[in-house]
């Protein structure tokens, strides 16, 4: 079909026709999906980023329960897309899984939005002195947050896979286009998280919550509008499986019950589908390697029914990333800080800016953007080049060292969070202001060498983990396989808020002083910010551990029948004979 202009990965419009190379796809099809990112990512972090605030100065909840509140919420919000990318790769496909999902997610929004403007839905206050929320107001909040948590479920993890989709891996220009893509993709990001931390905390706490909650859901109702708009420039990816996660538990099973079967010493004598095959059906091949090899009795060919190497490979691969997704969790319970107690603590410090003008708190999560956005372009037009032009890779760096660079941010900025902290109290001690309202003499800019840090770590960390995830994921599993970037960060906010809560309890045990108190002033946050960054250090080492028994993907393409087959691996994409068919390269 290549031969007539088609697309080579048989991709197909939405009735399910091939669809031309030159007329679908690519950044033409991208540029009607970054709008949505850009507006959803503004909506997100327009209610993530103030949540912690609107929670305590609103519905006048505690500093222990508003974290653990507002890391429950951001839990749901990234855990949820398991299910829908479960509902995408598995019956409705991506682009139908987020055409629903997405107006979920806007009728979350409207929700939001009403019960921040409508005053007998908020608690009331006369003459300073507010009540306590009622449990209907407390319900008709989380409902309309929870809402919104099930709509990302199915927006998040497919969406950039479905942009991803928009570039053939059989066409090497396009292949290229695809390593910058999520580098863009993330730019996108960026921008809408940069609207929301400058612009919307600012008018939430200065203008109104309502308007502050209206504008993004405003501009999410428009980009979808662009998004159908674009509907005839998109490919679709044709599903070759009717249940990839069955297939691995088939594997699974038929491993266990040949447990007691002799493993041949040649990986070629187990059972694999000749080469035609998967040339006819357009399913990629996967090459044997001998990790995880207990699987691999799932392929003896003595066994009764027994399972494909590409079969076997298939559940590896999603074993090895589960083994990697662990390793994540650590730095993803460090990003829980930026919306709970770094915008906490930012509260307790001096704000001012020029002549009567208060930096909200949560604004200084902008300098994160910032940092991203500045160091996206030089990571992609100057580090990539010059570290392709020593690897030969054409990413620069392989995706795991990518992560590596990351983690070891972390480290970095967990040390200087608690190095500002230790300041921090050494002014209070000296000012002698440490009332629950009091004002640290101390400019709230000492935050932002961190902030700036976590922006320029997640360059690698979290466009790296993105990029893993999705690269690495069997055929057809694109969208669960980007499920492991979205629930580790689901994960984090979810054992940070069990962290927040231990820690609470067992440094206020006999009458103790809590690290995390409802007056950070007298707290100790820097014992905090302190086992953070050991866990961290930790981490980094058991990561380096991890990784460098990790074996990437390798996928054996036959483009043409009996003649060419192209081996894609991690940092390389080649041409070889025939004759290496089932051989590891």
């Amino acid at each position: 079909m290549d031969d007539k202009g088609y697309t080579k990965d048989g991709s197909v419009d939405l009735h399910g026709r091939p669809v031309l190379a030159s007329q679908t796809g690519r950044w033409r099809a991208c540029a009607f999906l970054v709008g949505y990112e850009a507006f959803e990512r503004m909506a997100f972090y327009g209610v993530a980023s103030n949540l912690v605030v609107y929670l305590t100065t609103q519905l006048h909840e505690d500093t222990v329960s508003s974290v653990r509140n507002v890391n429950n919420w951001s839990g749901s919000v990234w855990i949820t897309p398991i299910l829908g990318a479960y509902i995408a790769d598995t019956y409705l496909g991506r682009f139908w899984t987020f055409t629903i999902s997405s107006l979920v997610y806007v009728l979350g929004m409207v929700l939001l939005t009403m019960v921040v403007s409508i005053k007998s839905l908020r608690p009331s206050c006369t003459d300073d002195v507010c009540n306590k929320a009622t449990p209907s107001q407390i319900a008709f909040f989380y409902g309309a947050l929870y809402i919104l948590a099930v709509g990302a479920g199915g927006t998040k993890p497919n969406i950039s896979t479905f942009g991803a989709d928009q570039f053939d891996d059989f066409d090497p220009h396009e292949r290229t286009l695809k390593v910058s893509f999520f580098n863009w993709w993330m730019f996108s990001t960026f921008l809408g998280a940069l609207m929301a931390t400058i612009g919307l905390v600012y008018v939430q706490e200065n203008v109104g919550w309502g308007i502050g909650y209206g504008i993004p859901t405003t501009g999410l109702a428009i980009s979808l509008v662009v998004f159908y708009m674009g509907t005839p420039n998109y490919r679709h990816k044709v599903r070759k499986s009717n249940s990839p996660a069955a297939e691995m538990a088939r594997v699974w099973v038929a491993a266990i019950a040949n447990r007691q079967l002799k493993l041949p010493d040649d990986p070629a004598e187990l059972y694999e589908l000749e080469p035609q095959h998967y040339l006819l059906t357009g399913k990629r091949r996967l090459l044997y390697n001998s990790s995880f090899r207990f699987l691999d009795r799932a392929a003896i060919k003595e066994a009764d029914k027994p399972c494909t190497v590409t079969q076997v490979q298939e559940t590896k691969l999603v074993l090895g990333m589960t083994v990697i997704w662990f390793a994540t969790l650590v730095p993803s319970t460090i990003w829980a800080q930026v919306n709970t107690l770094f915008v906490k603590q930012g509260t307790t410090m001096d704000r001012r800016l020029g002549h009567g003008f208060l930096i909200p708190a949560a604004s200084l999560g902008s300098f994160i953007t910032v940092s991203m956005l500045l160091a996206v372009p030089l990571y992609d037009r100057y580090f990539v080049p010059f570290m392709r032009r020593r690897t030969g890779n054409p990413r620069g760096i392989t995706l795991l060292q990518r992560l590596g660079i990351g983690f070891g941010f972390h480290v970095l900025l967990t040390l200087v969070a608690y190095a500002v902290e230790v300041r921090r109290m050494h002014v209070i001690r000296q000012s002698g202001v440490a009332g629950p309202g009091d004002v640290v003499p101390m400019s709230i800019f000492w935050l932002l060498p961190q902030y700036v840090l976590l922006g320029v770590g997640d360059v690698f960390n979290a466009i790296g983990l993105l990029e893993f995830f999705y690269d690495q994921s069997p055929e057809g599993m694109q969208s669960l396989g980007t499920t492991f970037f979205t629930s580790g960060i689901g994960v984090g906010n979810f054992l940070n808020s069990l962290l927040v809560t231990v820690v609470d309890r067992v440094t206020r045990a006999g009458g103790g002083k809590s690290w995390i108190g409802n007056n950070i002033n007298s707290s100790h946050l820097d014992y905090y910010y302190g086992l953070l960054m050991s866990i961290s250090a930790i981490n980094l080492a058991i990561f380096v551990w991890v990784s460098s028994k990790y074996k990437y993907k390798e996928e054996a393409l036959e483009v043409a029948e009996g003649k060419v087959v192209c081996l894609q691996m991690e940092g390389k994409v080649m041409d070889a004979p025939p004759a290496s068919l089932g051989v590891q390269v």
